[in-house]
Protein backbone atom coordinates (compact mmCIF):
# COMPACT_ATOMS: atom_id res chain seq x y z
CA UNK A 1 0.00 0.00 0.00
CA UNK A 2 3.29 2.12 0.52
CA UNK A 3 4.10 2.07 -2.65
CA UNK A 4 0.58 2.63 -4.30
CA UNK A 5 0.24 6.05 -1.96
CA UNK A 6 3.62 7.09 -3.17
CA UNK A 7 2.58 6.12 -6.90
CA UNK A 8 -1.13 7.28 -6.83
CA UNK A 9 -1.05 9.96 -9.72
CA UNK A 10 0.61 7.41 -11.87
CA UNK A 11 -1.66 4.54 -11.55
CA UNK A 12 -4.58 7.10 -12.28
CA UNK A 13 -2.84 8.52 -14.65
CA UNK A 14 -2.36 5.23 -16.48
CA UNK A 15 -6.03 3.76 -15.51
CA UNK A 16 -7.51 7.07 -17.65
CA UNK A 17 -5.21 6.35 -20.57
CA UNK A 18 -6.38 2.61 -20.48
CA UNK A 19 -10.04 3.84 -20.11
CA UNK A 20 -9.29 6.33 -22.38
CA UNK A 21 -7.93 3.41 -25.81
CA UNK A 22 -10.70 1.29 -24.46
CA UNK A 23 -13.72 3.13 -25.30
CA UNK A 24 -13.13 3.48 -29.14
CA UNK A 25 -12.85 -0.20 -29.48
CA UNK A 26 -15.66 -1.14 -27.61
CA UNK A 27 -18.17 1.62 -29.29
CA UNK A 28 -16.69 0.44 -32.97
CA UNK A 29 -17.81 -2.73 -31.89
CA UNK A 30 -21.29 -2.64 -30.86
CA UNK A 31 -21.91 0.11 -34.44
CA UNK A 32 -20.22 -2.25 -36.63
CA UNK A 33 -21.53 -5.53 -35.10
CA UNK A 34 -25.58 -4.75 -35.12
CA UNK A 35 -26.11 -4.36 -38.67
CA UNK A 36 -23.75 -7.57 -39.38
CA UNK A 37 -25.53 -9.42 -36.57
CA UNK A 38 -28.86 -8.49 -38.15
CA UNK A 39 -28.00 -9.10 -41.51
CA UNK A 40 -27.06 -12.30 -40.44
CA UNK A 41 -30.60 -13.62 -40.04
CA UNK A 42 -31.13 -12.91 -43.76
CA UNK A 43 -29.65 -15.89 -44.95
CA UNK A 44 -28.14 -18.87 -43.82
CA UNK A 45 -25.09 -18.28 -46.08
CA UNK A 46 -24.53 -15.12 -44.80
CA UNK A 47 -24.43 -16.19 -41.05
CA UNK A 48 -22.05 -18.41 -41.77
CA UNK A 49 -19.71 -15.89 -43.69
CA UNK A 50 -19.63 -13.53 -40.67
CA UNK A 51 -19.20 -15.97 -38.23
CA UNK A 52 -16.62 -17.54 -40.20
CA UNK A 53 -14.52 -14.63 -40.71
CA UNK A 54 -15.43 -13.24 -37.23
CA UNK A 55 -14.27 -16.52 -35.63
CA UNK A 56 -11.27 -15.76 -37.93
CA UNK A 57 -9.83 -12.58 -36.85
CA UNK A 58 -10.08 -14.00 -32.86
CA UNK A 59 -7.76 -16.41 -33.58
CA UNK A 60 -5.15 -13.97 -34.66
CA UNK A 61 -2.27 -13.59 -31.85
CA UNK A 62 -2.75 -10.27 -30.20
CA UNK A 63 1.01 -9.30 -30.39
CA UNK A 64 1.31 -10.29 -33.96
CA UNK A 65 -1.89 -7.93 -34.56
CA UNK A 66 -0.27 -5.21 -32.88
CA UNK A 67 3.12 -5.79 -34.90
CA UNK A 68 1.39 -6.46 -38.15
CA UNK A 69 -0.67 -3.85 -38.26
CA UNK A 70 1.57 -0.61 -38.67
CA UNK A 71 2.88 -2.03 -42.02
CA UNK A 72 -0.87 -2.25 -43.14
CA UNK A 73 -1.92 1.21 -41.67
CA UNK A 74 1.43 3.33 -42.73
CA UNK A 75 1.56 3.76 -38.88
CA UNK A 76 4.45 4.29 -36.82
CA UNK A 77 4.52 0.88 -33.83
CA UNK A 78 4.51 2.93 -31.12
CA UNK A 79 1.54 4.39 -32.49
CA UNK A 80 -2.08 4.11 -30.61
CA UNK A 81 -4.18 3.68 -33.41
CA UNK A 82 -2.71 0.23 -34.09
CA UNK A 83 -3.73 -0.83 -30.38
CA UNK A 84 -7.33 0.40 -30.98
CA UNK A 85 -7.82 -0.62 -33.84
CA UNK A 86 -6.34 -4.30 -33.20
CA UNK A 87 -9.00 -4.26 -29.97
CA UNK A 88 -11.86 -3.35 -32.86
CA UNK A 89 -11.23 -6.13 -34.66
CA UNK A 90 -11.32 -8.67 -31.68
CA UNK A 91 -14.25 -6.95 -30.01
CA UNK A 92 -16.57 -6.96 -33.57
CA UNK A 93 -15.55 -10.83 -33.46
CA UNK A 94 -16.72 -11.47 -30.29
CA UNK A 95 -19.68 -9.09 -30.71
CA UNK A 96 -20.82 -10.21 -34.16
CA UNK A 97 -21.73 -13.58 -33.02
CA UNK A 98 -23.48 -12.59 -30.16
CA UNK A 99 -25.56 -9.93 -32.38
CA UNK A 100 -26.37 -12.73 -34.54
CA UNK A 101 -27.51 -14.35 -31.90
CA UNK A 102 -29.30 -11.94 -30.17
CA UNK A 103 -31.60 -10.71 -33.90
CA UNK A 104 -31.86 -14.67 -34.19
CA UNK A 105 -33.85 -14.60 -30.46
CA UNK A 106 -36.61 -12.42 -31.91
CA UNK A 107 -39.87 -14.74 -31.92
CA UNK A 108 -40.71 -15.37 -35.78
CA UNK A 109 -44.06 -14.48 -35.39
CA UNK A 110 -43.55 -11.00 -34.19
CA UNK A 111 -41.26 -10.63 -36.94
CA UNK A 112 -44.25 -11.85 -39.37
CA UNK A 113 -46.36 -9.99 -37.58
CA UNK A 114 -44.80 -6.51 -37.81
CA UNK A 115 -44.50 -6.98 -41.46
CA UNK A 116 -47.95 -8.37 -42.02
CA UNK A 117 -48.82 -4.83 -40.23
CA UNK A 118 -46.99 -3.10 -43.04
CA UNK A 119 -43.60 -2.47 -41.35
CA UNK A 120 -40.48 -2.14 -44.24
CA UNK A 121 -37.79 -4.14 -43.19
CA UNK A 122 -35.70 -0.97 -42.22
CA UNK A 123 -38.77 0.28 -39.91
CA UNK A 124 -39.28 -3.01 -38.22
CA UNK A 125 -35.20 -3.39 -37.57
CA UNK A 126 -35.83 0.11 -35.89
CA UNK A 127 -39.03 -0.27 -33.73
CA UNK A 128 -39.23 -4.16 -33.28
CA UNK A 129 -35.79 -6.40 -33.68
CA UNK A 130 -33.92 -3.72 -32.20
CA UNK A 131 -35.73 -3.23 -28.89
CA UNK A 132 -36.62 -6.92 -28.84
CA UNK A 133 -31.95 -8.04 -29.17
CA UNK A 134 -31.53 -5.56 -27.05
CA UNK A 135 -30.54 -7.42 -23.82
CA UNK A 136 -28.73 -10.05 -25.77
CA UNK A 137 -26.69 -7.37 -27.70
CA UNK A 138 -25.33 -5.86 -24.27
CA UNK A 139 -24.75 -8.83 -22.72
CA UNK A 140 -22.33 -9.59 -25.65
CA UNK A 141 -20.99 -5.88 -25.07
CA UNK A 142 -20.53 -6.52 -21.70
CA UNK A 143 -18.49 -9.42 -22.79
CA UNK A 144 -16.32 -7.11 -25.27
CA UNK A 145 -15.78 -4.45 -22.97
CA UNK A 146 -13.75 -6.99 -20.26
CA UNK A 147 -11.88 -8.65 -22.87
CA UNK A 148 -11.23 -5.38 -24.47
CA UNK A 149 -9.89 -4.19 -21.17
CA UNK A 150 -7.99 -6.72 -20.84
CA UNK A 151 -6.46 -7.43 -23.63
CA UNK A 152 -5.20 -3.83 -23.67
CA UNK A 153 -2.61 -4.63 -21.26
CA UNK A 154 -0.55 -6.35 -23.99
CA UNK A 155 -0.22 -2.85 -25.93
CA UNK A 156 2.47 -2.29 -22.90
CA UNK A 157 4.59 -4.01 -24.51
CA UNK A 158 5.25 -2.20 -27.97
CA UNK A 159 5.57 1.16 -26.07
CA UNK A 160 1.52 1.71 -25.45
CA UNK A 161 0.77 3.62 -21.94
CA UNK A 162 -2.07 1.59 -20.05
CA UNK A 163 -2.03 0.05 -16.83
CA UNK A 164 -0.16 -3.05 -18.60
CA UNK A 165 2.99 -0.99 -18.08
CA UNK A 166 2.69 -2.14 -14.01
CA UNK A 167 3.10 -5.47 -15.12
CA UNK A 168 5.66 -5.00 -17.05
CA UNK A 169 7.39 -2.60 -15.14
CA UNK A 170 7.22 -4.78 -12.17
CA UNK A 171 7.73 -7.86 -13.54
CA UNK A 172 11.26 -6.25 -15.00
CA UNK A 173 12.29 -5.17 -11.78
CA UNK A 174 10.99 -7.95 -10.13
CA UNK A 175 8.57 -6.23 -7.82
CA UNK A 176 5.38 -8.12 -7.32
CA UNK A 177 3.52 -5.46 -5.69
CA UNK A 178 3.37 -3.73 -8.46
CA UNK A 179 2.11 -6.49 -10.66
CA UNK A 180 -0.45 -7.20 -7.97
CA UNK A 181 -1.89 -3.79 -8.03
CA UNK A 182 -1.76 -3.25 -11.83
CA UNK A 183 -4.08 -6.69 -11.86
CA UNK A 184 -6.36 -4.91 -8.91
CA UNK A 185 -6.33 -1.85 -11.25
CA UNK A 186 -7.37 -3.23 -14.62
CA UNK A 187 -10.34 -5.53 -12.39
CA UNK A 188 -11.66 -2.24 -11.12
CA UNK A 189 -11.67 -0.48 -14.46
CA UNK A 190 -13.38 -3.57 -16.09
CA UNK A 191 -16.15 -3.93 -13.29
CA UNK A 192 -16.69 -0.08 -13.52
CA UNK A 193 -17.34 -0.11 -17.22
CA UNK A 194 -19.93 -2.99 -16.94
CA UNK A 195 -21.97 -1.23 -14.40
CA UNK A 196 -21.61 1.43 -16.56
CA UNK A 197 -23.16 -0.51 -19.40
CA UNK A 198 -25.67 -1.89 -17.04
CA UNK A 199 -26.95 1.20 -15.75
CA UNK A 200 -27.13 2.47 -19.67
CA UNK A 201 -28.96 -0.77 -20.45
CA UNK A 202 -31.70 0.10 -17.61
CA UNK A 203 -32.12 3.41 -18.96
CA UNK A 204 -32.33 2.43 -22.51
CA UNK A 205 -33.97 -0.90 -22.38
CA UNK A 206 -36.75 -0.07 -19.78
CA UNK A 207 -38.92 -2.54 -20.65
CA UNK A 208 -36.19 -5.47 -19.35
CA UNK A 209 -36.96 -4.29 -15.93
CA UNK A 210 -40.75 -4.70 -16.25
CA UNK A 211 -40.14 -7.96 -17.50
CA UNK A 212 -37.78 -9.01 -14.35
CA UNK A 213 -39.87 -7.31 -12.04
CA UNK A 214 -43.12 -9.62 -13.96
CA UNK A 215 -40.80 -12.65 -13.78
CA UNK A 216 -40.16 -12.15 -10.31
CA UNK A 217 -43.64 -12.01 -9.19
CA UNK A 218 -44.54 -15.23 -10.92
CA UNK A 219 -42.25 -17.40 -9.43
CA UNK A 220 -43.17 -15.75 -5.84
CA UNK A 221 -46.81 -16.76 -7.04
CA UNK A 222 -45.71 -20.23 -7.79
CA UNK A 223 -43.96 -20.58 -4.25
CA UNK A 224 -46.41 -19.41 -2.11
CA UNK A 225 -48.67 -21.88 -3.99
CA UNK A 226 -46.58 -24.88 -3.24
CA UNK A 227 -45.94 -23.75 0.20
CA UNK A 228 -50.26 -23.91 0.89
Amino acid sequence: MVWLWENLELVLGLALDHARLSIIPILVSLIASVPLGWLATLHPAVRSTILFFAGAAFTIPSLALFIVLPAILGTRILDELNVIVALSIYGVAVMARGAADAFASVPSDVVNSSTALGFSRISRFWTVELPLAGPVILASLRVVAVSTISLLTVGSIIGVQSLGYLFLNGYQRTFPTEVVIGIIAVGVLAVLFDQVLVLAGRLLLPWTRSQSSAERRRVARVAAEVTK
